[in-house]
């Protein structure tokens, strides 16, 4: 479904995007788009890359026009661009709501009316039963796109929601690795904080996925497994060799939580069950206040969400193994220093 089309991915430089890169340069794709502020990771990827596929644009999801002439002939869009950092959307709400609200706005807005086919929009875990400014920022990304789903008779517009990406920008992982590296002690939250884990080639299936099954208003969740971060922590420490190495509880962080939940149990009602992902169609009713006023749902009472503390749990060999599945990792315990991608 990709060949001979036009690909654009906003917020292009970060990881998902270089993960999207090597997935596709050498495929029958006319040409990827790579749309972000950042010019000096545009020219590093420039140079790493070095492929006449590759188109870059900068701009800002703030900004409609930017948005607008980097969406001009394009088939699809993966919109990746986001504030994702718990801690510095929780100091500055208003950049959260400004980029991930507001942004994803003026892409969908430019997609709508530029005829872009197909629009998958990236969420988190964090976006149900948010308690963060970014969460709930998320939260609110993905009503705005299941709205603009409802307007749009040529644009199908879906959102894929997941888990912590191992060892992407801003993850636990790479930070884990450079204590041990420095023999500084191992900062751990909670032991018993679970969270989601997959890979970004999961994160990349999944899109895929939605890409090539998704209806418009439809949001995907992959299943996955989860670990303790006392799990993580042990996995680690294992596969790099430091039995005994320091492990220091520092508490739960600025708007953390101690679990995850892919699911809402509102949604664990509706969802359908593809195998290896849920599917959350929209609901398309109008609005008729009647049905929520007067019309209830029993089932909802009873239902239980999908969380990470009631996934399939991994255990330290479970974990090294996943862990072992990142090339970043692979490339620590050879020791070599393979940074994380940007």
């Amino acid at each position: 479904m990709f060949k001979d089309k036009v690909i654009l991915i906003t917020g292009g430089t970060g990881s998902f995007g270089n993960a999207v890169l090597r997935r596709f340069l050498d495929s029958g794709v006319a040409e990827i788009r790579v749309f972000s502020r950042d010019e000096k990771k545009q020219d590093d990827m420039r140079k790493k890359y070095n492929s006449s596929k590759l188109k870059f644009y900068i701009g800002d999801v703030r900004d409609i026009e930017s948005v607008r002439s980097a969406v001009l002939g394009v088939d699809y869009i993966f919109h990746a661009a986001a504030l994702k950092q718990v801690p510095s959307c929780e100091f500055y709400p208003l950049q959260a709501v400004k980029t991930n609200i507001f942004g994803t706005e003026n892409v969908l807005d430019a997609a709508i009316s530029l005829g872009v086919q197909r629009v998958i929009c990236l969420s988190t875990d964090k976006a149900v039963y948010p308690i963060n400014a970014m969460g709930i920022s998320k939260a609110m990304m993905e009503k705005v796109a299941v709205a603009k789903s409802r307007m749009s008779k040529t644009t199908t517009i879906c959102v894929t929601r997941y888990g912590n990406v191992m060892g992407s920008r801003g993850s636990v992982i790479p930070l884990f690795v450079e204590q041990i590296r420095n023999g500084q002690p191992l900062t751990l939250t909670d032991p018993e904080m679970t969270r989601f884990m997959m890979t970004l080639d999961d994160a990349v299936d999944l899109v895929l996925y939605a890409f090539e099954y998704g209806s418009s208003g439809d949001i995907f969740v992959q299943k996955a497994p989860a670990a303790t971060l006392m799990t993580l922590t042990d996995a680690l420490i294992s596969l790099l060799g430091v039995a005994g190495h320091k492990v220091r509880i520092i508490g739960t962080r600025h708007g953390e939580k101690l679990y995850e939940a892919l699911l809402s149990r509102e949604e664990m009602i509706a969802a359908e069950d593809l195998g290896g992902y849920f599917r959350i169609r929209p609901d398309l009713r109008d609005l008729n206040y009647g049905r929520f006023t007067d019309q209830g749902e029993t089932k909802i009472s009873s239902a239980i969400d999908y969380n990470s503390h009631n996934t399939t749990r991994l255990n330290i060999d479970g974990m090294k193994s996943l862990l072992l599945k990142l090339e970043f990792m692979r490339a620590v315990v050879k020791g070599e220093n393979l940074q994380v991608e940007e």
